[in-house]
């Protein structure tokens, strides 16, 4: 397992971690048994990492996390959650108010919610579940989880940006309010490294990849009648409805054709990609068995991404919105 430095925290962060959206439900069977001994086996392999958020199942997933840190005698798990604002604007609200949707009394009460079903005393990372540019100027949540900071409940503050818009954490990226961003970013929506990651990099920012597999698109395993075999409360049944499915299969399978002569899967070539930016802290796959803990980790050995394929891979940009 290689490491990497998380922003300006110090922490020194397994550049794999585990994302849990998965073991929250909502994307195909599940038991939390093995939710459980796959965080451990996450642990014992290195990953001392693992992000989630109230919202996962209502807080299902960290109480699945709290379960596991109990059994743990171990080294130092960092634990990341998020609480989502009062109130989501449109997403097609171009510039969303932030006051209000963070007040205080809110961020209190979700912030020991957080702490009971983790079992832990202080948060280690603390992120909005939806950061809005306004909150530049518009800083009342930053004033109230300040004083939570002082108070010990959480340890840092970071922000999740809004799906298809990375170019909204640009801007708080270059003044280093937060310590950290929460972005999608994989083959398909390379725009962080662009110009938010280059930002980010001035002011220590640590930024958190999510999404490296596009929700299973580019774990490259689809065939053209995989989105009948998902149950009708299956996430990715909404995510991939429509036409989107098709569209998204026949992208995939050019990606597929391009990265072979460099890699065996595309799931490899897609987290390799994703390690591939040194602005990158921790890259957050979903995990739900001790293969899919195997397979990731192997990506986890320090070897550079072939520039030839980062240019050929330029023109498969292809960015969207899965809930519009």
């Amino acid at each position: 397992m290689e490491y990497r430095t998380f922003g300006r925290t110090g922490w020194s962060v397994s550049e794999i971690g585990v994302g849990t959206w998965g073991i929250g439900g909502g994307w195909g069977p599940l038991d939390d048994q093995e939710s459980v001994e796959t965080l451990l086996y996450a642990f014992e392999n290195g990953i001392n990492y693992v992000d989630t958020a109230a919202s996962y199942g209502d807080g299902h997933a960290e109480e699945i996390i709290g379960r596991a840190l109990r059994e743990w005698n171990g080294g130092k798990i960092y634990v990341a959650t998020k609480l989502w604002p009062m109130e989501w604007p449109s997403f097609l609200d171009d510039d969303p108010m932030m006051r209000g949707r963070y007040p205080e009394w809110y961020l209190r009460e979700g912030i020991e919610g957080n702490l009971k079903r983790l079992g832990v005393d202080r948060l280690d990372l603390f992120q909005l579940h939806g950061w809005f540019p306004a909150g530049l100027v518009e800083t009342d949540w930053l004033e109230a989880l300040n004083k939570l900071r002082l108070e010990g409940k959480i340890d840092r503050i970071g922000v999740s940006l809004r799906d298809d818009r990375p170019a909204e954490g640009v801007d708080l990226a270059r003044f280093g309010l937060v310590d950290s961003h929460q972005v999608i970013f994989n083959l398909f929506d390379q725009r962080p490294m662009d110009q938010l990651f280059r930002e980010g990099e001035k002011t220590g920012t640590a930024f958190v990849a999510r999404v490296p597999f596009d929700s299973s698109s580019l774990i490259g395993n689809w065939t053209g009648g995989t989105y009948d075999d998902w149950d009708e409360d299956d996430v990715r049944r909404h995510f991939f409805r429509g036409d989107r499915f098709q569209e998204c299969y026949r992208r995939v399978e050019k990606l597929k054709e391009l990265c072979r002569p460099c890699y065996p899967t595309l799931a490899e070539a897609a987290m390799r990609f994703c390690l591939s930016d040194p602005a990158v802290s921790v890259v957050i796959p979903g995990m739900r068995t001790r293969k899919e803990v195997q397979l990731n980790l192997a990506c986890s050995d320090g070897q550079p991404f072939p520039p030839g394929l980062t240019k050929a891979l330029r023109p498969h940009r292809w960015a969207r919105n899965f809930y519009l």
